[in-house]
């Protein structure tokens, strides 16, 4: 049985991979890491909490000594890297705790498993050559694009906000672990996610829940930002092919192809649920407003996945139309 460590895997992205890599592979066990801080709810993962191959440790990523510990006590043979400090608005109020967190963070985990797993630069133990980190990004850290083209793993970066920022920052210290001591990794860098378990916090949960609430729904500026969005599941299908078969050292775009800006995702959502839960009067529409524009707000992302699409065979299963419905009709649980 093989060891793997999972951190923020009660998070959004984190607890949707976390029950969908326990059914892909029989052979692995998981130890979920996890600081519980206000995006993490173990409600979430309530689907495997008493699943003979699961394991949750609350901690922080930070903490060298714990992190120490964990590895001496399970013996990872690879970890999938979620944990992160994500929301935007959140970076522009308080930005020292995104470098923390995904920066110093980052950095313990990389150097407590390259001292676990190798004996030397290039040289890994014996038992231990199998061994990989496999890092979770964003298409943010490319930072804005104009009317066309699409962001490649090629594309410069050019962070726009303190979030951005700092994952660029823990992407840059992944590579330099794999170009200065040899160290396998992998790198995935996606566009928008959206699905079961988001956080209450980001846009298409919000809109859910103040149509449903009656309140207005707040949409910034002109609502004609540009988001590439892909559901979670496609994502996490994406995550464990790389891991499982990547190239050391690559990096992989992780895209759904289904450009839409605000105004379409609130539109819709307020259209299906017209058809789904009727109000009494009127539309879900009329609830629509717009606020002032946040600080920094990049006017389009857009992911080329050709590269994991060719090399791994990966292709999303569902357009945007599709995922809505399903995340639509699961937040209608939650919210009811």
């Amino acid at each position: 049985m093989k060891n793997i460590l999972i951190t923020g895997g009660a998070g959004f992205i984190g607890s949707n991979f976390v029950p969908y890599f326990l059914d892909a592979h029989k052979d692995c066990q998981i130890v979920n890491l996890d600081l519980l801080t206000y995006a993490g709810d173990l409600v979430n993962l309530l689907e495997v909490e008493k699943h003979p191959r699961y394991t949750f440790k609350h901690g922080d990523i930070r903490d060298r000594v714990f992190v120490e510990a964990l590895f001496n006590q399970f013996n990872f043979k690879g970890v999938i890297h979620f944990a992160a400090e994500s929301h935007v608005d959140n970076s522009i109020k308080n930005p020292g705790v995104f470098v923390e967190t995904n920066v110093n963070g980052t950095f313990t985990l990389l150097d407590v498993a390259f001292k676990h797993w190798m004996e030397k630069p290039f040289t890994y133990k014996s038992g231990y050559e199998e061994c990989r980190f496999h890092h979770i990004s964003t298409d943010e850290v490319y930072g804005t694009l104009g009317a066309t083209g699409l962001f490649t793993e090629t594309t410069p970066y050019a962070p726009n906000s303190p979030y951005s920022a700092s994952k660029a920052a823990s992407d840059m210290l992944v590579r330099s672990y794999h170009h200065t001591y040899g160290m396998n990794t992998v790198m995935t860098n996606c566009s928008n996610n959206y699905g079961p378990k988001q956080h209450d916090e980001k846009l298409i949960p919000t809109v859910i829940r103040k149509a449903m609430n009656g309140e207005n729904i707040p949409i910034y500026g002109d609502g004609k930002n540009i988001r590439d969005w892909l559901y979670v599941l496609d994502h996490c299908k994406g995550i464990d092919l790389v891991f499982q078969k990547g190239r050391s050292g690559e990096v992989y775009n992780v895209g759904g192809l289904n450009e839409r800006n605000n105004n379409y995702i609130a539109k819709i959502i307020c259209e299906l649920l017209d058809e789904i839960r009727p109000k009494l009067e009127g539309s879900y529409k009329d609830q629509i407003t717009y606020v002032e524009d946040r600080a920094g707000h990049d006017r389009r992302y857009a992911i080329d996945a050709n590269k994991l699409e060719t090399e791994l065979g990966w292709k999303a299963a569902e357009n945007f139309e599709s995922g809505i419905k399903k995340t639509i009709e699961w937040y209608i649980e939650k919210y009811k």
